[in-house]
């Protein structure tokens, strides 16, 4: 049997391996890797890179797209860390899409015996938090006050974006909102006693009473 026709195999002797010990092997790896991220102040890492790396640090490959099996490696992860007593690696790996850790970091919360978070904002400042705690622990370079924490990159320029489009419509909005006030007709004026509409002059032709502008 090829390399080719395995699904998960070790680069060195093309043996396969089952899918559970490529797990066990990836984690092994996946774990340093975490930690050299967290020696990057405010670093983040993706899991396909992720994915990547680990594959090449311990040279068990597969052909299964990584959404399938890198859930199940931090999983892992987060299991590690926990017994450990380090803060959660985890919170350094992002979705390239969108820059957000998703749902799956309720495992963090849930290993730590935390409430699970309903909203998705609550649950990426959680991570934030949990990425500073990363940088920390693992002696990142950080600024004179301690570092602080900042969403990745990719979902902070998305919430930036969306801001300024935010500002932009409410801004045209009034704009147009004082415009169509300044074109809109002035009501004609009345006279107050025959309550007939009155001339430019502003005097009532029936009784001569005069009305101020």
């Amino acid at each position: 049997m090829t390399e080719q026709q395995r699904s998960y195999w070790r680069v060195s002797d093309g043996a396969a391996v089952s899918a559970s010990q490529a797990q066990i092997v990836w984690t092994r790896a996946a774990y340093p890797a975490l930690v050299e991220v967290a020696r990057r102040y405010h670093a983040v890492i993706t899991s396909a890179d992720l994915a990547e790396a680990v594959q090449e640090a311990s040279g068990v490959r597969t052909r299964v797209n990584q959404r399938h099996w890198i859930g199940k490696v931090l999983s892992l992860v987060v299991l590690e860390a926990h017994r450990r007593g380090d803060p959660p690696l985890t919170a350094l790996v992002v979705h390239a899409a969108d820059g957000k850790v998703g749902a799956g970091y309720q495992e963090v919360l849930a290993v730590a015996g935390q409430p699970p978070l309903a909203q998705e904002m609550d649950r990426e400042q959680h991570a934030a938090a949990a990425r500073l705690a990363c940088y920390r622990h693992f002696g990142a370079d950080l600024p004179a006050d301690g570092g602080t924490p900042a969403l990745a990159p990719r979902l902070r320029a998305a919430l930036q974006r969306k801001t300024a489009a935010t500002t932009t419509r409410t801004s045209a909005h009034a704009a147009a909102s004082v415009s169509a006030a300044a074109a809109a007709p002035r009501p004609p004026a009345i006279c107050p006693n025959c309550f007939l509409e009155l001339p430019a002059t502003r005097v009532c032709d029936s009784c001569g009473q005069s009305v101020a502008p």
